[in-house]
């Protein structure tokens, strides 16, 4: 009741998984692959995160200067991570207010909508920075990277 080799499912190690292949079983597991990128947006910097090909755990990834090329920079990481789902962090505040940078991270959610094709989901981003900051090395203040790591996993676990 094994794959083939020929067959793509088995050689990429995605698709159905027999339950019980001993007995002979007809009922299958899928597996869920989807891969996510989560993003800090900031006036000078952007952090960026991944998560795992199951979307379960987010991974810091980089931080990059917020310049003209940071567009084309997600872009390709989209197409070299495969990524399926695109998750930005809300700037407002606890309170549902837009502060001063609320209307740049809108207008960069519907720049990465229109480049990239696909909608870009809202997380709430509150504190993760300083939340970010509790666990970045003592030398080190900040980590865009982390507190988008902290952004995508709050939204992952949301959604269970």
């Amino acid at each position: 009741m094994g794959r083939r080799a020929s067959d793509p499912l088995a050689r990429s190690g995605r698709g159905p998984l027999p339950l019980d292949p001993e007995a002979g079983a007809r009922v299958f597991l899928y597996t869920v692959v989807m891969k996510y990128i989560g993003i800090d947006y900031g006036r000078r910097r952007i952090g960026i995160a991944l998560s795992d090909d199951g979307g379960t755990i987010a991974f810091p990834r980089a931080t990059i200067d917020n310049d003209a090329d940071a567009l084309g920079f997600i872009r390709r990481l989209i197409e070299e991570e495969q990524v399926e789902e695109i998750v930005i962090g809300d700037t407002r505040t606890v309170s549902g207010a837009p502060n001063d940078v609320t209307l740049d991270a809108e207008r960069f959610a519907d720049m990465l909508t229109r480049d990239i094709g696909r909608p870009v989901e809202r997380a709430f981003e509150g504190w993760s920075s300083i939340e970010a900051a509790r666990y970045a090395p003592e030398a080190k203040q900040h980590d865009d990277s982390a507190a988008a790591a902290i952004i995508l996993q709050r939204y992952l676990d949301m959604r269970g």
